[in-house]
C-alpha cells in the first residue's frame, strides 16, 4: 500500500505522541493525561491547506518537543508565532517588555502580544487563516494568558479567522476561591468577573467568555480540543515551568495565596531560588528565617534587591504546598504578615486593588476584620460565579 510522505509522517508522529504520552505520565503527571497538544489526530485536519499562527510559549510542547518545531514536521505552514508575557522563550521578567523578533530555530517572525500590542491587529492576522492557542496555564486569575486570550478571540473573532484552543490540564483546577473582581477594577491582570482562582482550563474559560458574552466579539468558528483522562481533582504535574519565577510545583500550588503579597511591600522571594514559596521585609525583625533577594535571569530588579529579609518559607515541596493550602487560596499569611509589620500604613501599593479585583479587601484587612469574615464576604460572589462556571465544564469535577 502506497502513503504520501505527508501521510507517512503523521502516522509516525501519532506513534511518537503515544510514545511520549507513557513518558508524561513516568515523569510525574501519574494520571496519564493526554494534554489536547498531543492530540495531533484530531487537530491536524484542521489546519491542512490553512495558513497558521501560533499563540505558544516555552510550555507549548509534544514531548519535550516545542509546538512549532513538531507542526513544522508534520508539514504544517505555520506564517508567524504570537507570545504572551514572558516570551516566547519564557526567559523575561514579569512585566518586561518583550521586543519582536525572529526565531533563529524555525525562521518565523515572533510577535509579542504584550506591552502596547496585547491584540493581534489586523493587519497581523491579514495572511492568516487559523491561530492555534496552546499555552500552559496555571489558574489564577491575574497570570496573564488568559487575558491574551480573551483579546486574542476578539481578533479572531473581528477579522474572521479561526481559532483553535489546545486545552492543557488547570494545576489549580481543584480550587474555586477569593475575592471575585468587580469591574471597575479590570485590568490586564483581571479582565473579567471571577475569583481570583477559577478551578477551569484555558478552553472552559473561552467557552465561558463567548457564552455568558463577556467579550466584545465572539469567534464564529472556535474549537477547543480537549484533554483525556483528566478531572478537576487531578493534580498534574507541570512538565515545563509555565514563567520564571514558578520554578516548581510549589510555587505553582502557592501561587494564588502569594501573589496578594506583591501589593504590599514585602518580597515574595523574586530574586531568589524559592519565589511565591516565601515572604519577607527588612523590617520583619521578630522573624528568624532570612533571605536576600538579587538579580537574576527572571528577576534582573527584584523588590528590596540585596537587602536582607525576614519572614517565612511555607513550602519546599508541592506535596507540602497542596499540605498548606488545602483547597483554598490563603490569605493567612498575609493577614499574619499585617500584624507584624511596624508601618502598617505603608504596608499596601496601589496594586493590591488590581490583584484583588476589589478596594474591600485592602479595607477589610485594615480595620482588623478576621480571615473568617473576610471570606464570608467572598462567598456570595463565589456562589454566583460557580454557577455560570459549572455550565461551560469540559472536564467532570
Amino acid at each position: 500500500m502506497r502513503i504520501s510522505f505527508l501521510a507517512f509522517v503523521f502516522i509516525s508522529i501519532c506513534g511518537f505522541t503515544a510514545q511520549g504520552q507513557k513518558k508524561n505520565a513516568e515523569r510525574g503527571t501519574g494520571v496519564g493525561v493526554i494534554r489536547g497538544a498531543d492530540r495531533t489526530q484530531a487537530y491536524l485536519p484542521l489546519l491542512k491547506g490553512k495558513k497558521v499562527a501560533l499563540v505558544v510559549n516555552q510550555t507549548s510542547e509534544i514531548n519535550r518537543v516545542l509546538l512549532p518545531d513538531t507542526l513544522l514536521k508534520l508539514g504544517v505552514n505555520i506564517v508567524k508565532i504570537f507570545s504572551p508575557e514572558h516570551g516566547f522563550r519564557g526567559h523575561a521578567d514579569a512585566g518586561a517588555k518583550v521586543k519582536n523578533g525572529m526565531d533563529e530555530q524555525t525562521g518565523l517572525p515572533v510577535i509579542s502580544l504584550y506591552g502596547n500590542n496585547k491584540k493581534p491587529a489586523a493587519e497581523q492576522l491579514k495572511d492568516v487563516d487559523v491561530v492555534v492557542y496552546d499555552l500552559q496555564d496555571v489558574g489564577a486569575r491575574f497570570y496573564t494568558y488568559i487575558s491574551t486570550l480573551e483579546y486574542l478571540m476578539e481578533a479572531c473573532a473581528e477579522n474572521k479567522k479561526a481559532l483553535l484552543i489546545l486545552d492543557r490540564p488547570n494545576p489549580l483546577g481543584f480550587i474555586v476561591d477569593g475575592p471575585v473582581l468587580e469591574k471597575a477594577n479590570r485590568s490586564f491582570v483581571g479582565m473579567q468577573p471571577v475569583p481570583a482562582v477559577y478551578g477551569m482550563t484555558a478552553g472552559e474559560y473561552a467557552k465561558m467568555l463567548a457564552g455568558e458574552k463577556w467579550i466584545k466579539s465572539i469567534p464564529a468558528d472556535m474549537t477547543v480540543i480537549t484533554c483525556e483522562n483528566y478531572t478537576h481533582q487531578t493534580q498534574y504535574q507541570l512538565p515545563v515551568m509555565p514563567s520564571p519565577n514558578l520554578k516548581n510545583m510549589a510555587a505553582i500550588y502557592l501561587y494564588p495565596s502569594m501573589c496578594f503579597f506583591e501589593g504590599t511591600v514585602l518580597s515574595v522571594g523574586r530574586g531568589t531560588p524559592y519565589p511565591f514559596q516565601q515572604f519577607g521585609h527588612p523590617a520583619l525583625k521578630n522573624y528568624t528565617y532570612t533571605f536576600k533577594p538579587e538579580s537574576m535571569p527572571g528577576a534582573t530588579d527584584p523588590p528590596l534587591k540585596n537587602q536582607v529579609c525576614y519572614g517565612k518559607r511555607i513550602a519546599e515541596t508541592g506535596q507540602e504546598a497542596v499540605a498548606a493550602i488545602g483547597n483554598r487560596m490563603q490569605i493567612k499569611w498575609l493577614l499574619e504578615a499585617y500584624r507584624n509589620y511596624p508601618d502598617k500604613n505603608k504596608f499596601f501599593n496601589n496594586f493590591l486593588v488590581k490583584l484583588t479585583g476589589t478596594e474591600t479587601f485592602r479595607k477589610q484587612v485594615e480595620q482588623g476584620l478576621t480571615e473568617e469574615a473576610i471570606r464570608k464576604s467572598w462567598q456570595p460572589g463565589l456562589d454566583q460565579f460557580k454557577k455560570i462556571r459549572r455550565k461551560y465544564l469540559l472536564y467532570a469535577e
